[in-house]
């Protein structure tokens, strides 16, 4: 970890912090919501240590990136993510390197997949995890439909009323609403019912799994203490802004080489529909150069930190496929 560079590159208006390791080809990781450029780490070392060169922003609105109106949703719709991390991508590439692998996860991985619709020529290859590829639908508005189906309780739609949640979180303290996402485990959806947190009475204390330590937490903790959880939170109150604005790519496919790995506890993996939806053809009609999925057994939601050695080994796998020719390493 002490080997990690960090620095703060300039992009699209907004300052954002990127950490960095290795040299060789560049692979772009993105994270999700509530993590950081953190939940890359072990990936990063590996990667780094195989040869290539790993870059892993804080995203618009989390940790150390600075510059957007946090207050405003406005400013996190998917074209603005996507132009984020197109200009980083533009600012840090090595000389001649025109196109850079890419790993996602969670919202990282909804902004890897848009980033891959609108600008494949930047993408030699991507490994999404946790949240797979949906087409937009012209009759429903993201939100409308999770409210049709899951109800107003559904942490997405709680989320939606700006000032609500975040006062509820505060009651509740940074590092206990951090313990509660990161150790989520049950595969049915996730519901906040308000006034009731996270709907767990109890008073015990959270026993972290052997994968989160305390440690972990605490770096997390430290950085949402700072920024609170504005930012991420209005990931979800642009879902319908930027449906609006992504009316041009209603068809569109993902048309870069992907591989899509997800846990079998993972609540986004048993949402209504969604089993049917990767492993009958469905994924594959709009992502057709979809080469592979991965189904990981008694594993939740955050995949890459709880089986990091198996994760590592599907990214190096997969992208040593495209890196003919690269100073990468076999295993």
């Amino acid at each position: 970890m002490e080997k990690i560079e960090h620095k703060t590159v300039s992009v699209n208006g907004i300052d954002m912090h990127v950490a960095e390791l290795g040299q060789g080809p560049m692979i772009l990781f993105l994270h999700g919501f509530p993590e950081l450029w953190y939940t890359w780490r072990h990936q990063m070392v590996y990667m780094a240590a195989q040869g290539y060169r790993a870059v892993a922003p804080d995203l618009r609105g989390f940790g150390d990136t600075t510059g957007a109106a946090v207050s405003d949703p406005s400013k996190f719709t998917m074209l603005h993510l996507v132009g984020d991390v197109v200009a980083l991508v533009e600012a840090v590439a090595g000389a001649g390197e025109q196109k850079v692998f890419v790993v996602g996860h969670d919202w990282g991985a909804v902004v890897a997949w848009n980033f891959a619709m609108f600008r494949p020529d930047k993408i030699k290859a991507l490994v999404n995890m946790s949240v797979v590829y949906t087409p937009r639908n012209p009759k429903v508005k993201p939100v409308d439909g999770l409210r049709a189906v899951y109800g107003d309780d559904y942490y997405i739609c709680r989320i939606q009323e700006q000032g609500e949640i975040e006062a509820e979180f505060s009651k509740l303290g940074t590092k206990s609403v951090l313990k509660h996402f990161l150790t989520y485990r049950n595969p049915g959806p996730l519901y906040l019912p308000k006034g009731k947190g996270f709907g767990d009475d109890s008073n015990d204390p959270i026993v972290l799994p052997s994968w989160l330590s305390e440690e972990d937490v605490d770096f997390y903790a430290t950085k949402y203490e700072q920024t609170g959880f504005t930012g991420g939170f209005n990931y979800y109150r642009a879902l319908n802004a930027s449906w609006e604005l992504s009316a041009a790519w209603t068809k569109d496919q993902i048309k870069v080489p992907v591989k899509f790995i997800v846990g079998d506890l993972d609540l986004t993996y048993n949402a209504p529909g969604t089993k049917d939806y990767i492993h009958k053809g469905g994924l594959k009609k709009v992502v057709p150069l979809l080469q592979e999925v991965v189904v990981l057994k008694d594993v939740a939601h955050f995949i890459h930190e709880e089986k990091p050695d198996e994760i590592n080994k599907h990214i190096h796998g997969f992208f040593k496929k495209f890196s003919t020719g690269s100073s990468c390493s076999a295993l």
